[in-house]
């Protein structure tokens, strides 16, 4: 994008340059406002594009209702950027920007190309046609008054717009640029924020040697049920423990240390086990009897071998169908996919300004809310960036 050298006055500045700082500038743009967009980092959106490695799940095609569910607690705060910019939205800006997209089987949307690089292209080339400034290397420092003043190549810089988003990220792979720097700059100026922990995030299990040749292998078609809810996927048995969009989904849960139960047969009842346990030889081998009267897999066999081998047969359909497995913790904050925590909802007002600054608007994994992945995360930064920007552009139109 252009140099800025020639044109040191923008009306509005957003500091981060990831999916909720793209979209408030883009909003800010259209409504007709100078934009100037900071990102600490040599290039933008390293975190979106780490996510299009594994396909860029967009967002998830399912009703309003259910989606807005999988937002927890902060769903009552998001509904208005959620319902103005939810999975039809989404597809359709996607669309938009020349990539087209298609829905799989379990509802998640993704382009057909499966990668975010051209979507992150064509969207920078639009921005910048809409004049757009991007600088990058500016790492925001702080802020006196309405100056806000940034570290970069050529020696510290500052800019003082009228309006101002920040979409900072939260305090996840910080090599990315989430590094979660700028809690200390708000948190001066007596901004609220909830400690940030960990989200979408493997959890610890002491191993024995037992499962050392497991390590990688799937553990297909399971049920997980953990605090209050159940539910059925897949995941991985890793060397740290368990890892995978099923395990995934109970994060909250397992930050809280609540009991885990993994339901090894979930199409099959505690009855048809015992029937087909029943009818088996009493002196084939447990190992024999999991594999071939059961059909255990291998990965599914060790882990009911690792914590289940004493259980007496006549109890074997009640633990295959219930089987604890102990975890001693989560993956740190640092190796997570996203974060739950972030700037607490009363020091924002409902259009995303800050109660200590009503200039200063924010957006995406900033904000205390968590979602599972699935193309919730996306369109969670998607639309409170759009909310943001089209806030800050109400501002700017009142001055």
């Amino acid at each position: 994008m252009a140099d800025n050298s020639a044109e040191p006055h923008h009306d509005a500045l957003v500091i981060g340059a990831g999916p909720a700082g793209l979209m408030a500038a883009e909003m800010l743009a259209d409504a007709g406002h100078s934009v100037l967009l900071t990102d600490a980092k040599p290039s933008v959106g390293r975190k979106f594009l780490m996510a299009g490695k594994s396909g860029l799940n967009l967002t998830k095609d399912e009703p309003d209702a259910t989606f807005l569910s999988a937002f927890g607690t902060a769903a009552a705060h998001l509904a208005p950027a959620l319902t103005a910019f939810g999975p039809t939205q989404v597809q359709a800006w996607a669309n938009d920007l020349g990539q087209s997209v298609f829905t799989g089987s379990s509802g998640r949307v993704f382009p057909k190309v499966m990668k975010a690089s051209p979507l992150l292209r064509a969207w920078l080339a639009r921005l910048n046609g809409k004049g757009v400034i991007l600088q990058t290397r500016w790492r925001w420092t702080g802020w006196q008054g309405n100056r806000f003043e940034f570290e970069t190549p050529d020696g510290p810089q500052s800019v003082t717009p009228k309006a101002v988003v920040l979409a900072l990220g939260g305090a996840s792979w910080a090599r990315l640029g989430s590094d979660g720097a700028w809690t200390g700059l708000l948190e001066q100026r007596g901004a609220k924020l909830v400690p940030f922990a960990p989200s979408n995030m493997g959890i610890t299990v002491d191993w024995s040697p037992h499962m050392e040749p497991h390590f990688g292998s799937p553990l297909k078609n399971i049920a997980i049920s953990c605090g209050d809810k159940t539910n059925t996927g897949e995941c991985v048995l890793s060397r740290n423990g368990l890892e995978g969009s099923l395990v995934y989904q109970f994060s909250s849960a397992f930050r809280a240390g609540a009991p885990l139960m993994i339901d090894l047969l979930p199409d099959q009842t505690a009855a048809q086990i015992s029937a087909k346990i029943t009818r088996q030889n009493s002196k084939l081998s447990l190992p024999n009897l999991l594999r071939k009267t059961l059909r255990l897999d291998t990965a599914k066999t060790a882990l009911f071998m690792e914590y289940a081998r004493q259980t007496p047969r006549a109890n074997l359909a009640e633990r295959l169908k219930a089987l604890p497995v102990p975890y001693s913790g989560t993956a740190p904050l640092d190796g997570a996919i996203s974060v739950a925590g972030g700037l607490n909802w009363q020091s924002l007002t409902p259009d995303y300004a800050l109660r200590i600054a009503p200039q200063v608007f924010c957006a995406g994994e900033m904000l205390d809310w968590e979602a599972p992945t699935g193309g919730y995360l996306i369109t969670g930064c998607l639309a409170t960036g759009r909310a943001a920007g089209l806030a800050a552009a109400r501002k700017l139109s009142e001055t």
